[in-house]
């Protein structure tokens, strides 16, 4: 276990984007500067702080840029002072698209997915008609697109995951338009060369926020934990990262992609026992396990980038530790447990 849990925000940022030896590597033969599209997002601070620092820590002087609304106060003030060079725009009008700089490596996280079942036309703004808007504007540079596992089908929990070869098949409009994103982006990819790579992640965690949080906290103030799905794949943000950022160097058109998860197929009954051990509480359960979830395999991102650094035995003590602490949360839980395909 770590010898220190953060709790302030900074300090979680500085352990989540700590740029590892093989990315460092990998910057070293980029050219060109990079832009995080989407960074006001739960995990578009610890992209962009880990190019930041990996550029630095290699010798390199690119600039990284931030593209966010940047509507919460103090975050594009908070981006700048990491030296990320903010920029305020909405990447729904074509006029602010138009203004953006020249970047030839991009990020984009851009995605609408809590609250699309009430507001679904946000969803279809948000993960179709922007992406067409970037690959547009962006025809030369290398890019790319976090989608996420929930396009495969549920797939048998006695199985070894979707693989990259598997045919889509969305629950869900949320999952269709995640699926849509990744047309567009292809669509383009082959129209202009665009090299493109797309990483279908499930589910990245940190101290304030996943999978792994959710089920603590349920443990913790003694509420149930739903084992409607009963399993989970799970990774730690900094190395979901790492991978998603080392996925540019295979870029490629058409567009290649490579799932981004943990290499193990977590059991939830058996993390929440955990949790309950860990703060000393009982476990309580509800819902039937189902014999199907939403599982990706690893065996390619495995294959290309190692094994994680970080095991799920230090995610769950460190997050167990950091809500014991009382670290604040980024309270938006995920929905794992949803099956119907709407958040």
């Amino acid at each position: 276990m770590e010898e220190t849990i953060p709790q302030e925000r900074e300090e979680v940022d500085v352990k989540l984007s700590s740029p590892d030896a093989g990315l460092r590597e990998w910057l070293k033969e980029t050219e060109g500067d990079f832009g995080v599209l989407g960074s006001g997002g739960k995990m578009g601070t610890t992209f962009a702080q880990m190019l930041r620092r990996g550029l630095t820590e290699a010798g390199m002087e690119r600039r990284v840029y931030g593209v966010s609304r940047y509507s919460r106060p103090g975050q594009r003030e908070y981006h700048e002072a990491l030296g990320i060079e903010a920029i305020g725009a909405d990447l729904g009008e074509p006029e602010a698209v138009a203004k953006l700089p020249e970047m030839e490596n991009l990020i984009f996280l851009v995605g609408e997915k809590f609250g699309t079942a009430d507001s679904p036309e946000r969803a279809w703004i948000q993960n179709v008609i922007i992406p067409g808007l970037i690959a547009r504007r962006y025809p030369g540079s290398r890019i790319l697109v976090l989608s996420t596992g929930c396009v495969y089908p549920f797939e048998a929990v006695t199985g070894g995951g979707s693989t990259e070869e598997d045919a889509p098949d969305p629950v869900g409009e949320y999952a269709y338009t995640c699926l849509g994103r990744e047309r567009v982006f292809d669509y383009y990819s082959r129209k202009n060369g665009t090299p493109v790579s797309i990483a279908r992640l499930n589910y990245a965690n940190e101290y304030r926020y996943g999978v792994l949080v959710d089920i603590a906290l349920r443990v913790y103030h003694g509420e149930a934990v739903d084992l409607s799905t009963p399993y989970v794949n799970v990774i730690w943000q900094k190395d979901a990262v790492s991978r998603c950022l080392r996925c540019l160097r295979h870029a490629d058109s058409p567009p290649r992609i490579v799932n981004i998860t943990g290499p193990e197929k977590a059991s939830v009954r058996e993390l929440a026992e955990g949790f309950g051990k860990f703060f000393g509480k009982p476990v309580h359960f509800t819902g039937e396990p189902s014999e199907s979830a939403w599982l990706s395999s690893a065996a390619l991102s495995g294959k290309l980038f190692g094994p994680p650094e970080t095991g799920l035995v230090e995610m769950t003590e460190w997050i167990g530790g950091y809500i014991v602490k009382g670290g604040e949360l980024l309270d938006k839980p995920t929905k794992f447990e949803v099956r119907s395909g709407k958040f």
